[in-house]
């Protein structure tokens, strides 16, 4: 197939996963960059799904999965939130059957098939010389895949979760924090004015920072997260006593949407599940407001005390990213150009004790990162330890320092 562009060096940039503000500052920074260094950008559109859908012929219509950029393209959605080049779940290397593009289904009929052997032959059509992800551990997982078949790949970290490992930071996890507090004292005025519990459930599958950095600042009195699980006799009787302190007569706590229930498991809205295998969490906020309910007069005098229950959920992503999320993508896009330019790649850019700096890009699948509860986590009071602050990096429950890269 031959190369549709020629003279310039040619970046792809994507963005997969769940939308979060500061993408597009991200996008546009690598854009600039690049073309003020001679480099001709590509978006590809709807994540890994545009790479998937590309038709590799000339008079085809691929405006719905990819696009040139331009400095004008990038300026007018960079200080905006959400991703103009789109985003979605695709996995390519586990498409199912219904998901197969028209024009490969003689070629792949399988229940679930792998089209990394069409992603890499789209990347040449394209003439990608070095792809962008910009994504969390699921969307990054195939950028290694990418980098394992030979793809020059450089990584940039995002989601809202902040558990990609290696990263103190992943872009939209500032937002996140900012909006959760935000949210949290605005709902003050409802649960104090019926003297309630007021539980709000919060992103955070498999690693509760969402639920941890809000309540370290104040946000609530207590919060449960999915490295813990939680015994809810305890947690109400916490809630009890937090409210019958409070002059205002209300508590506060903030639910991981991947936190479990003591002898439990995780709360899903059904059984579906995306292409990375994960099912759709939902629920675990409310089955605690009844639970609240319930169990609250025997730790109330015998009186119950209702609840007012808020599952935060996409309020918390949406609009315009906060300051961190428009300063820190902004670093992330040129330290990618800055790798690219020396000839580097199979990197990812992190943000470590505070400097930038880049690590291999194995590290996305190589380990999990999650809340250290052990050092973090008080499971006895059910909130964040306040003690030993001295020396941690500005979000405090960050990855460990990788040395030696």
């Amino acid at each position: 197939m031959a190369n549709i562009n020629s003279g310039n060096k040619v970046l792809g940039i994507l963005t997969g996963g769940g939308d979060v503000p500061g993408l597009n500052p991200a996008i546009r920074a690598v854009t600039i960059r690049a073309l003020r260094e001679g480099y001709k950008v590509i978006g590809i559109r709807r994540g890994w799904g545009g790479m998937v859908d590309i038709i590799r012929d000339k008079e085809a219509d691929n405006s719905n999965n990819y696009l040139e950029l331009t400095k004008d393209i990038v300026n007018r959605a960079g200080r905006t939130g959400g991703t103009f080049l789109h985003t979605s779940r695709t996995n390519p290397s586990k498409v199912s059957k219904d998901n197969v593009p028209d024009h490969l289904r003689d070629k792949f009929s399988d229940e679930v098939n792998d089209l990394t052997s069409e992603v890499l032959k789209n990347l040449d059509y394209l003439g990608i010389d070095t792809l962008i992800p910009i994504g969390g551990d699921d969307t990054l997982s195939y950028g290694v895949r990418l980098h394992e078949e030979g793809v020059k790949v450089v990584a940039i970290p995002k989601t809202m979760d902040n558990d990609v490992p290696g990263t103190d930071y992943c872009i939209g996890f500032s937002t996140c924090v900012t909006r959760t507090i935000q949210l949290a004292n605005n709902l003050r005025t409802p649960a104090g004015s019926h003297e309630r519990f007021l539980v709000m459930e919060v992103f955070g599958r498999y690693a509760g920072f969402t639920a941890m950095l809000p309540t370290l600042a104040g946000a609530a009195h207590r919060c449960v997260i999915p490295e813990y699980k939680f015994n809810m006799e305890h947690l109400t009787e916490l809630l009890v006593e937090d409210r019958n302190t409070n002059p205002s007569k209300y508590s506060m706590v903030l639910i991981s949407e991947g936190a479990m229930f003591e002898g439990g498991e995780m709360v899903f809205e059904d059984n579906r599940a995306d292409a990375f295998g994960h099912k759709k969490l939902g629920g675990i906020g409310d089955l605690v407001s009844e639970e609240l309910q319930r169990i609250s007069p025997k730790f109330n005098n015998g009186r119950e005390i209702r609840t007012v229950n808020q599952k935060l959920g996409y309020m918390v992503r949406g609009g315009d990213p906060d300051s961190i999320d428009s300063i820190a993508p902004m670093a992330f896009g040129n330290l990618a150009l800055d790798l690219i330019l020396e000839g580097v790649s199979g990197r990812l850019v992190v943000l470590s004790n505070g400097r930038y700096s880049n690590i291999p890009i194995e590290i996305v699948t190589s380990r999990k990162k999650l809340v250290d509860v052990e050092k973090h986590y008080n499971t006895e009071r059910l909130r964040p330890f306040y003690h030993r602050f001295e020396n941690q990096p500005l979000f405090i429950m960050a990855s460990e320092m990788m040395k030696n890269q």
